[in-house]
């Protein structure tokens, strides 16, 4: 027996684009009933709890009374629309909280943004090999060094009229003598 096959599809691509077509239509429909079901349970509901106001025939003094009377539902509608939105914010702070918890507990925190930290090459291998190893690693000590005397002295320093010597440079002249210089031997 190989496992290691992956498994062939028994259903054709052809098949599988009816069946997803079908799907989606299917679930268009039930979205559309759903939609329907809504709207009449809406009507229903205000059906039932708001009565048609008859004002026809009403002396003022009654109007009055209607209206204090809806004022009253009114003020009691709100405070319940209060309470309510007051419960729900609790919930969700509560929501909230425990989610923390919960991410607290799985030990999956947010993790902070990395600072660069300067660590020389003697702290990085000490860190890497442990403190048993003791290796130097001081790169400078290998370096050739160089006198600034010598330097000074292969190089004579000509101080003169600048002006004279971009004049002589300048045109093809000068860029034959810099030729020559440089392919010249320096002389020591």
């Amino acid at each position: 027996m190989n496992f290691c096959r992956e498994r062939k599809s028994k259903i054709t691509a052809s098949r599988k684009l009816l069946l997803k077509s079908l799907m989606l239509a299917k679930a268009k429909e039930q979205w559309e009933q759903e939609q329907v079901d809504k709207q009449g349970e809406k009507e229903r509901y205000l059906a039932e709890r708001v009565t048609p106001l008859r004002t026809s025939g009403l002396s003022f003094a009654q109007l009055q009374d209607l209206c204090r009377e809806l004022h009253e539902k009114v003020d009691v509608v709100d405070e319940e629309r209060y309470d309510i939105e007051a419960k729900c914010n609790h919930n969700m702070r509560e929501i909230k909280d425990l989610k923390l918890k919960v991410l607290d507990l799985r030990g999956k925190f947010k993790r902070p943004p990395l600072r660069r930290v300067r660590v020389s090459a003697d702290a990085m291998l000490r860190a890497l090999l442990g403190s048993k190893h003791k290796v130097s690693m001081d790169l400078r000590a290998n370096l050739k060094s160089v006198k600034k005397e010598d330097t000074e002295k292969e190089r004579p320093v000509e101080v003169g009229d600048w002006r004279k010597n971009v004049e002589a440079m300048s045109g093809m002249e000068g860029r034959k003598k810099m030729f020559d210089a440089a392919k010249a031997p320096t002389g020591q």
